[in-house]
């Protein structure tokens, strides 16, 4: 069996001395597999996998939110959240330039540079969540408590109720 080479997300936990677990999950070499998809591929819970969508606020601040995957992205708690006037999603294309991650391997952790990041407050209420490990068909679980404390994520009501 291969060794798995350690994306920048899986060294920054590393660095950090962060206890995480590491899930794979079949691709077959698609560009992005839907975050509902991997939950089911993993056999956990959607509310406890989260997605990275990154955004742009309208002083051009980059702006990084997590959510679970049976969500949609609330624009406006967005804004109030990161306390800027408003948010738009970033285009797929710039994101691989300002993360260092391409669409659907994007990890809130280890990207290019450091950017504020919020994380949905029903992290909160789950024991570890799951997330991309940096790489398409690599899932980071850990402790959302750890994530929160050590890497300065927000926690804020992000979703549509």
């Amino acid at each position: 069996m291969k060794k798995m080479p350690k994306t920048n997300a899986m060294r920054q936990l590393d660095s950090q001395k962060i206890d995480y677990c590491v899930h794979e999950y079949p691709h077959h070499g698609q560009e992005a597999v839907d975050g509902n998809e991997v939950a089911q591929l993993l056999g956990i819970d959607p509310a406890c996998v989260f997605k990275t969508l990154v955004t742009r606020s309208q002083t051009h601040e980059i702006l990084v939110y997590m959510i679970p995957v049976n969500t949609k992205l609330d624009l406006k708690k967005c804004a109030k959240a990161a306390q800027v006037k408003n948010t738009e999603m970033v285009p797929v294309k710039e994101i691989q330039s300002l993360t260092g991650y391409i669409r659907g391997g994007c990890s809130p952790l280890g990207m290019k540079k450091k950017y504020r990041t919020f994380i949905d407050q029903s992290a909160l209420k789950q024991n570890h969540i799951v997330f991309s490990g940096g790489k398409i068909g690599i899932q980071i679980e850990m402790d959302p408590q750890a994530l929160i404390d050590v890497f300065h994520v927000t926690p804020f009501d992000l979703v549509f109720d």
